[in-house]
């Protein structure tokens, strides 16, 4: 079975480690531990996680330097800090760095879980609008190579043409655009008030919005050169996806 998400536990209290790893990996995570800051530093360059779980006074971390240097390691991922020393000194410093939740030992397992669950999911949404953002950026070089080339060239390949070409990079388009728009609606369902990116203001989706507005402009424009009806079929979905967004 696929995991919920993939967590890395960093804590230097073996018997803490060694239990809580148990529970998120009954409850569907996959989990990885280390037992200082400097375990936890590889270990994020060299795996793609979705949540860091880290105590405060471990080594490595006695004044939050491994969640300092988070932004370097990986950026944006969202992190849980526990402590059987809460401060509010910690808890200041905390609320300027990307933590989702302060919790104190011993943990209240269901606040553990559900700051799980928020966590994970802030960073898949963050992943997903990054992956729309590269697919986007690639349709945008093939439309920008196809503006270029006159209508009747002939593309690589037996019988493609490049209208048959830009039908199938704009259904591609589509999809990409519904995937976005899944995900911003998945986003919203579980939104707590604390969000890393609060998507109606998101740069990202800034791009993604410009792109399509262009898209649709170049489509206008190119109607009467390319009578596909697949391509006029396309048109109207996109400008109808377009008066969907936030």
């Amino acid at each position: 079975m696929t995991p919920l998400g993939k967590i890395l536990l960093a804590d230097d209290e073996e018997t803490f480690l060694l239990s809580t790893a148990d529970l998120l990996r009954r409850e569907g995570y996959h989990c990885d531990t280390v037992k200082d800051g400097e375990g936890a530093a590889q270990t994020l360059r060299q795996g793609d996680y979705d949540l860091l779980i880290a105590d405060i006074r471990m080594p490595g971390n006695d004044h939050l330097e491994l969640i300092r240097q988070l932004p370097g390691i990986r950026e944006g991922l969202p992190v849980i800090l526990v402590t059987g020393y809460p401060s509010m000194q910690t808890a200041i410093d905390s609320v300027q760095l990307p933590v989702i939740a302060y919790l104190p030992k011993p943990l209240d397992y269901e606040d553990l879980k559900e700051g799980v669950r928020e966590g994970v999911r802030q960073s898949q949404v963050v992943k997903g609008l990054g992956r729309i953002r590269d697919r986007m950026r690639r349709f945008e070089e093939e439309l920008r190579k196809l503006q270029l080339s006159p209508p009747n060239l002939r593309l690589p390949g037996p019988s493609t043409t490049v209208e048959c070409f830009l039908t199938l990079t704009f259904q591609n388009l589509v999809d990409c655009l519904w995937d976005l728009k899944n995900l911003a609606q998945s986003a919203s369902a579980g939104r707590r008030n604390q969000e890393i990116c609060h998507l109606r203001s998101c740069p990202r989706l800034d791009f993604l919005r410009k792109a399509l507005e262009e898209t649709i402009e170049v489509l206008e424009k190119t109607k009467n050169s390319f009578k596909s009806k697949d391509l006029g079929d396309l048109r109207k979905k996109l400008a109808a996806l377009m008066k969907s967004f936030p």
